[in-house]
């Protein structure tokens, strides 16, 4: 049964510049708070509790809405897609359907949810990647309708007690959570635009470890270890997957790094998937000298970690451009050297040797 929250969550995803300074989150917050003091940042957005703040601004939810996509606009140039519900799960669904410029408001109303969240492909739905959503189609559970209509009892067979669940739940329009204003962790990201959708898995995969070179390069260079990697996958259908892992242990190793976040691309089981960019980020990040114990290796991760010192003093002397992994030699890389600056990448080659 779906039921009313009563609440109102809007959810923001700004189309960031790529020459974005770091204090652009934080000065993004201060314009947001001036509306709700209820607000979380997210990598690219962030969501808002707006339930109190419609009497104080004698507006509804879709007339703040608009108030804020305004000024976003106006202060920092700034577009955003913006989606209003009753829970930070549709908000976020609806968010992530809408075109730049626009805004999606869906009514608090079990009639209004249902028309949304019914048709929606099941892999939409939080904690539902591809593996996930090829077993529910061999049991013919293609949409969230479909799943909404299967006991959970049953879910909970398919997928397990936790798992099953929660599926149950969500198709059901339920979700709990709330907006959290406290700080996340500090972290670092950075992301590559594909000139057109990619359908390669191999140049997905070179773009991950030059995305990954880049955060190590960067977290070794800032003295920090991050405790986590997160991956985001935008396709050409404008829908997102974002997936994230704990590392084994905080690292700041460019091999490191990469493995997990091979790892996660693996997870998502993608097949012919039409990417139009990938975001990794560095999450949790701390000072390297507090971390609780060293990372133990294995004898095979020696050579890596030597190589990777002897990179670093040369990229201080020369530039980072003077030295690269060997699987992004020009010969491996996609045609235009354009598309490597997102992800730290120079347009010039000239001088560079494969490690």
């Amino acid at each position: 049964m779906i039921m009313m929250s009563g609440r109102r969550i809007l959810r923001l995803s700004f189309d960031l510049p790529p020459d974005a300074g770091a204090d652009l989150p934080e000065r993004l917050r201060r314009l947001l708070e001036d509306f709700t003091p209820r607000v979380q940042m997210l990598e690219d957005g962030a969501l808002l509790d707006l339930t109190g703040a419609t009497r104080w601004w004698q507006r509804d939810a879709r007339g703040i809405t608009e108030l804020v996509q305004l000024r976003a606009l106006a202060y920092f140039g700034m577009r955003s897609s913006a989606a209003v519900a009753g829970t930070p799960m549709l908000a976020a669904m609806a968010c992530a359907l809408t075109p730049l410029g626009r805004r999606t408001v869906i009514d608090d109303s079990p009639e209004a949810i249902s028309a949304f969240l019914r048709p929606r492909p099941v892999r939409e739905l939080p904690g539902v990647g591809g593996k996930t959503a090829a077993l529910l189609g061999e049991y013919g559970l293609h949409t969230v309708g479909d799943v909404a209509d299967v006991p959970q009892h049953t879910l909970q067979r398919i997928l397990g007690a936790r798992a099953g669940r929660a599926l149950h739940e969500h198709a059901q329009g339920h979700d709990t959570t709330i907006v959290d204003p406290t700080p996340a962790p500090a972290s670092l990201s950075t992301e590559h635009r594909f000139p057109r959708d990619e359908l390669d898995p191999g140049a997905h995969r070179r773009i991950l470890l030059a995305l990954a070179d880049d955060l190590g390069a960067r977290l070794r260079a800032t003295d920090q270890i991050a405790t986590g990697v997160t991956c985001t996958m935008r396709y050409a259908d404008l829908s997102a997957t974002r997936r994230s892992r704990t590392l084994p242990e905080a690292t700041q190793h460019t091999v490191l790094l990469a493995r997990t976040a091979y790892a996660v691309y693996d997870s998502l089981g993608l097949q012919r998937a039409r990417v139009r960019s990938i975001a990794l980020r560095a999450d949790a990040l701390r000072p390297a000298d507090r971390a609780t114990r060293q990372l133990a290796l294995d004898g095979g991760d020696d050579k890596p970690l030597a190589i990777e010192a002897v990179a670093d003093r040369a990229r201080t002397r020369y530039g980072h451009q003077v030295i690269y992994p060997a699987a992004l030699a020009v010969s491996a890389r996609p045609p235009s050297a354009q598309q490597w600056d997102q992800g730290g990448r120079p347009e010039n080659d000239r001088g560079r040797r494969a490690t």
